[in-house]
């Protein structure tokens, strides 16, 4: 009974995928999380309240996958990563841009200012980096300083 309540809303998620721009990790989110919350909402109620609970777990895992499915993956975070080492070395405002072709995610790290931490002594760059993801635009403000290794570590 609960599959005859569940087809259609998993053919409804389908639908509404195939009209938006989404990238591919987004739709499989969204239909992932759909079915998923279609299971576990079937577990609760009878009748006609568990037919409205499949609808709350399609519609609520639907939007949490696709949430999911639109962050940063492995290799946006690595190119995000690299981008910002070169900002820590680069002129003070320059901006080191990323971009993964596979995901469509962008972004840049812009050193703002530099100087030496008077508790610490550490050499540190305050940086500002702009990600793009799924054509939204994300800021972050933060401090990184030099490790006695030459590595750097966000402190702020």
């Amino acid at each position: 009974m609960v599959v005859k309540f569940l087809a259609p809303a998993v053919a409804a998620v389908f639908l509404l995928g195939a009209c938006s721009s989404t990238g591919p990790k987004q739709g499989v989110g969204t239909v992932a999380g759909a079915a998923g919350g279609a299971l576990l909402g079937s577990q609760f109620g009878s009748g006609t309240g568990q037919l409205v609970a499949v609808g709350l777990g399609t519609l609520l895992g639907a939007f949490v996958g696709s949430e999911i499915g639109a962050s940063l993956d492995a290799t946006d975070r690595l190119q995000a990563d690299r981008a910002a080492q070169q900002a820590y070395a680069a002129p003070v405002g320059q901006a080191i841009s990323w971009e993964n072709p596979n995901s469509g995610n962008h972004g840049t790290v812009t050193t703002l200012r530099q100087g030496v931490n008077n508790q610490t002594g550490s050499y540190c760059r305050e940086y500002q980096q702009t990600v793009y993801v799924g054509g939204r635009s994300e800021q972050a403000h933060g401090v990184a300083c030099q490790q006695p290794d030459g590595s750097w570590k966000i402190v702020n």
